[in-house]
Parts: structure tokens; sequence; C-alpha cells
């Protein structure tokens, strides 16, 4: 094939290639990209939606750091809920993943059970929830007094509504649960049994063979479920709406609250914008500390 022919052909691979990704291309720049600039943009100005837009730079910024109590209180709000839901979720995911690797009758329908309420709508597990946590009438507070105990207010007092909301996190794990057995039945029973052969126990083979090797899930599911959990909104914007004295305000239920309620638009872009560097801030740290719990296969430690 002459010189020509080569260069004719590599021309069409690279119009097709452009028309290919054309599509996706147009998606992230309509759906992604521009949206993200006019939210940088209107961060800078001191717009209601309705007058005319007041140009104020890194004000609405410099405001919610050194003014703004409540953002400082959303902030604190949404690390808690991070910092304590989602280890929980990890662990209580990946002890149920491990149960149904144990050779387990009916698999599937466990694993299924385990799934079905990660499929229910965030807006009917909230509702059904609040029921389930009602003073008077919920089934918990029920089954507490039937015991003998004291009710609970559960989502009614600022100590108990984020831990309220902690414990209903649990309920939807069965995505991770679903993710960690799949990286479960990926490690070979070979290791499992040269465990046991050289005379260690269960603790020695999850120890040093099965958490080395499913540390490539755990960082994974560690990064979904801190994103996650730091863009809390429905559970408090349909159970609390931040209540009780902003015990369970969030910082995305926060900016919700300044854009369409306050019609703080650019002070709520502005914390849109502070969310996803504190996203992107705490990515990067657990990014670069995995580096010391991570193993891949081929890695030489």
């Amino acid at each position: 094939m002459n010189t020509k022919a080569v260069g004719l052909r590599k021309r069409k691979e690279t119009v097709w290639g452009w028309i290919l990704i054309a599509p996706l291309a147009a998606g992230l720049t309509l759906w992604v990209i521009f949206p993200m600039g006019l939210s940088f943009v209107t961060s800078l100005l001191k717009w209601d939606m309705i007058s005319q837009p007041e140009f104020v730079g890194l004000g609405n910024y410099i405001s919610l750091i050194t003014e703004s109590d409540l953002f400082r209180t959303c902030v604190k709000v949404t690390l808690y809920y991070t910092v304590v839901s989602v280890p929980i979720q990890l662990i209580l995911a990946l002890a149920a993943a491990m149960l149904l690797n144990a050779n387990v009758r009916w698999l599937g329908v466990f694993r299924t059970i385990f799934y079905l309420p990660s499929l229910i709508p965030l807006v009917v597990t909230s509702i059904m929830w609040l029921w389930l946590y009602n003073t008077q009438y919920g089934l918990i507070n029920a089954m507490l007094v039937g015991m003998g105990l004291d009710r609970v207010q559960w989502i009614s007092s600022t100590a108990m509504v984020v831990p309220s909301l902690v414990i209903m996190s649990t309920w939807s794990i069965g995505n991770l649960v679903v993710i960690f057995l799949a990286g479960l039945q990926g490690i070979p029973k070979t290791l499992i049994e040269a465990v046991s052969i050289d005379g260690g126990n269960a603790w020695h083979s999850f120890r040093h063979v099965v958490l080395p090797l499913l540390s490539p899930v755990i960082l994974y599911n560690l990064i979904v479920g801190m994103i996650k959990a730091l863009q809390l909104f429905t559970e408090p914007y349909i159970m609390t709406a931040g209540g009780p004295a902003n015990a369970s305000l969030s910082i995305v239920l926060n900016i919700y609250n300044h854009a369409f309620r306050y019609g703080k638009m650019g002070a709520a872009n502005a914390m849109a914008w502070m969310l996803f560097i504190m996203t992107m801030v705490l990515s990067l740290i657990v990014f670069r500390s995995s580096a010391r719990w991570t193993f891949y296969e081929g890695d030489k430690r």
C-alpha cells in the first residue's frame, strides 16, 4: 500500500472518529461544561433572578467563609454525616457480601433481596422512614415501648437527627453488597486454601488475602459513597426540611434554599462550587492515601 493510500485511510479514520464522538462531545458541552461555566459566572454576581445582576467578584465566597454561620453549620452537618455513614455502609455491605459468598443456597434470591431497596426512589424511602421514625405512631418507637424502653425523638432531636439519617442510609447498601460480592467471587480460592494449609485461620485469610485483593473494590465504593454522602439532599428535604434548628441542614439543601427560597442565586452557585472543591480535595486525599493500602495484581510490596 503506497503512502498516499495510507494517508487517505488515516484521514478517513480521523473523520469517522470525530463523527462517532460528536454526540458525546455535544452532550458533554451542553449538559456539563456550559452549565458549570454559567454556574461559575453566576457565582460572581449578586442576583435574585429577577432584578439586574450586580458583579461582586469573589464577594459571595468571602461572605460565605467569613460571615455565614449557616454555611459553616451545613458544612459541619454534611461532613458529620459523611464521616459516620460511609464507613458504616462499607462495613455492613462487606459483611453481608461475605455471608452471601459463603456457599449460600439460593444466592440469587438473597442477592435480589439485598439489592431491591436500592431500586426504591429516595422520595418513597424517605416517606417510609418518616413514618418509621414518627415519635408517637412510628413502628420503631412502638417496638421500643413494647420492650419497656422509652420513645426516642429520632428526627425531632438535634442530637439524633443525623444519626437517624445514618441508620436510614444502611437501608440502601444493596448496590455495595453486589459490588463487594463480585469482588469476593473474583478472589482465587486456591489462595484461601493455601492459608489454611499453612495453619492460618479465617482471620488470617481475611486479613492477608481477602482485604488486599479486595482493596481496589473498597476504594471504588469508598469514593462513590463519599461523593453520594456529600450530596445529601432528598432525605433532609422531605423528612426534616433541615431541622430541627438546622441540625440536618446539608450543603445541597442550603444551596437549594438560597437559590429557590431566598432568591440568592449568586450565593447558591458559590456554595455549589465550594462543595465541588471540597469533593475534589477529599477525593484527592483518598486517592493519594490509597497508594499505601490498595493492592493491584502485579504489585510487589
